[in-house]
């Protein structure tokens, strides 16, 4: 069992870039898939980012593709969620997911078996 805590969201100006950090809790951190997830609202929670167990193998979503780099540090437990060129529409909820399972086979946020409570991005235009 793992759990995580997010930090790093503020108020960011559109073009402007922000650091987002999750801090998991136990041993076996580094054999867990871990995924970005956000939600605006009035609209589902969507998938962000996600990288395997060793920072091998990530995925993104078409939206932040070239925007958005995910990445961890397995021997601090953490991943993070560099975002540039931050955009209005990028505003929302982010949270940070952790899954046992590959990543070839957690997609979607009811796979994911940890969350965290999110931490706010706002970008103003």
């Amino acid at each position: 069992q793992v759990q995580v805590v997010e930090s790093g969201g503020g108020l960011v100006q559109a073009g402007g870039s922000l650091r987002l950090s999750c801090a998991a809790s136990g041993r076996t951190f580094s054999t867990y898939t871990m995924g970005w997830f956000r939600q605006a609202p009035g609209k589902e929670r969507e998938f962000v980012a996600a990288i395997n167990w060793s920072g091998g193998t990530t995925y993104y979503a078409d939206s932040v593709k070239g925007r958005f780099t995910i990445s961890r540090d397995n021997g601090k437990n953490k991943v993070y969620l560099q975002m540039n060129s931050l955009k209005a529409v990028d505003t929302a909820v982010y949270y940070c997911a952790a899954d046992r399972r590959p990543i070839g086979t957690v997609r979607t946020p009811a796979e994911y078996s940890y969350w965290g409570q999110g931490t706010q991005v706002t970008v103003s235009s």
